[in-house]
């Protein structure tokens, strides 16, 4: 093999006679680090389908964070790595090296969270190569053997997806996700509306939530409007709903269970929410989506394939009603 790469990316010296020596077929072990929430986790599963395909004879091992595992990609890895994260503050640093150490030998270790918890496992962690994407310089050189470039103005399952194709190994487009489970079918069609996410700073007003929800359900009559609701104590949607007590087509509803969430998720004719795990769980199942952004990167969570828009301002403040309501009406007339 060869690293793909003239000036994009970054490969040290002994990393390019080591990989030369290498075939596909070679690679016995693979480690994927993924320390990320549920919403970000399930961007992981297009790599771990990629590098099944690309290293047939290798065992996949995923690398987790003790305080983001719901929503693990178990069925895509032969082995599942569970570090200590925020959640286990009691437990000794000699217990935290111990587990990060459990990880163990492989062939080639793929960094996909570059964060200091991953810097310093992949510091621990013996291989023959470690490929990541950081931000800097700096800590490509200090923690990996070869990078690619990361970009907020890039995909980033397409960004962790590079890292493969810095191999030269040429994955499928769009990214497969399979994610699994069966749609639910309701009475009628319907649209999601998710208005809550991971911080309450991400989530657009609720006020504007009610005033879309109540134009859509007059818009498109025929539909069901779901008022998805969070689990946490603060994303109650019961003011949303005291604005459209007269719509008999708007529905709140809250669910406990992630297979439930993703077979309602797949149902849809539409998703629309903030940057948060329930859009992206829309995109891995294609059912289209309309973003809200205003707060976190948009180009690094908008996929620019399928059915997916994305509604946001130059100045980065909320976007008004009128533009989701529009590109709202827009995907769905996109999908007939």
């Amino acid at each position: 093999m060869k690293f793909w790469c003239k000036s994009g990316g970054w490969a040290s010296k002994k990393a390019i006679r080591t990989l030369a020596g290498m075939t596909p077929a070679d690679v016995r072990s693979v480690a994927v680090i993924r320390h990320a929430a549920m919403g970000d986790l399930v961007q992981v599963r297009p790599f771990l389908i990629e590098t099944r395909r690309y290293f047939p004879n290798a065992s996949i091992t995923l690398s987790l964070c003790s305080n983001y595992v719901r929503g693990t990609p178990d069925e895509l890895a032969d082995r599942i790595h569970v570090v200590y994260g925020s959640d286990r503050k009691d437990v000794a640093v000699s217990a935290q090296l111990r587990r990060a150490r459990e990880l163990g030998y492989h062939d080639l270790v793929f960094d996909l969270a570059a964060t200091p918890r991953s810097f310093y496992l992949c510091l621990l962690t013996p291989a023959k190569l470690k490929i990541g994407f950081p931000y800097k310089t700096i800590q490509g050189r200090l923690f990996y053997d070869a990078t690619v470039p990361r970009s907020d103005l890039r995909y980033e399952t397409e960004n962790m997806l590079d890292m493969l194709a810095l191999l030269g190994h040429r994955w499928q487009y769009p990214p497969v996700f399979n994610m699994p489970g069966e749609p639910v079918v309701r009475d009628r069609p319907f649209i999601i509306y998710f208005p809550s996410a991971s911080t309450p700073v991400k989530c657009w007003p609720h006020s504007h939530f009610a005033e879309l929800i109540a134009g859509m359900a007059a818009q498109y009559p025929d539909h069901e409007h779901i008022v998805l609701e969070g689990i946490a104590a603060w994303e109650s949607v019961s003011d949303i709903m005291e604005k459209v007590p007269h719509l008999a087509n708007v529905t709140a509803l809250k669910l406990d269970d992630l297979d439930g969430t993703v077979a309602l998720v797949k149902g849809a004719s539409l998703v629309v929410a903030n940057d948060t795990g329930i859009r992206n769980f829309a995109m891995a199942c294609n059912v289209p989506t309309v973003g809200i952004f205003f707060v976190t990167p948009v180009f690094r969570y908008w996929p620019r394939y399928g059915h997916h828009d994305v509604v946001f301002t130059p100045d980065g403040g909320a976007p008004e009603v009128g533009s989701v309501f529009a590109a709202a009406r827009a995907m769905l007339a996109a999908r007939g």
